[in-house]
């Protein structure tokens, strides 16, 4: 039989809440070698998902974009709200300034299969697993994909 997201997902993960400093996130995401969490509510409503990827912001802080002066005139080459997007995450100090607000999920009873297409199609490395009144209940990683992969072969 077909496994289930719930049977291979990790059952109430480590979150955090949107108003969490930045810096205690990180440091719970590295005592727990984990490289993401779950954003939430009070209510446990998922609003965001906080990864490694959004971190990165933090480290190499962002390039001005490129413009031209014309007649006394700035034109940007590129669009500038990308840039101001960018500046906001470089200096954000709560989770929330820096989390990933799109966040793209999965239900216990779906399949591995559909779940592992989920994620390469969206280019997501994890699926915060939700219930139907969408409260999260597990996460879901590539690794845990793998790692059952390798136990069916023994």
């Amino acid at each position: 039989m077909a496994k289930t997201v719930a049977d291979v997902m990790t059952p109430n993960p480590i979150s955090v809440t949107p108003d969490t400093v930045l810096k205690d996130a990180i440091q719970l995401m590295a005592d727990n070698h984990v490289g993401g969490l779950p954003v939430i509510t009070a209510d446990n409503d998922l609003v965001g998902i906080l990864s490694e990827s959004d971190l990165m912001w933090q480290t190499t802080g962002i390039d001005m974009p490129a413009y031209i002066m014309l007649l006394d005139s700035v034109i940007y080459l590129k669009n500038p709200t990308q840039y101001n997007q960018e500046l906001h995450k470089a200096l954000g100090q709560l989770v929330k300034d820096v989390m990933t607000d799109h966040v793209v999920t999965i239900t216990p009873d779906q399949s591995l299969r559909e779940a592992a297409h989920l994620m390469h199609d969206k280019k997501v490395r994890r699926l915060p697993v939700v219930d139907a009144a969408k409260q999260v209940v597990g996460i879901l990683t590539r690794g845990d994909i793998v790692r059952e992969m390798a136990n069916s072969y023994t």
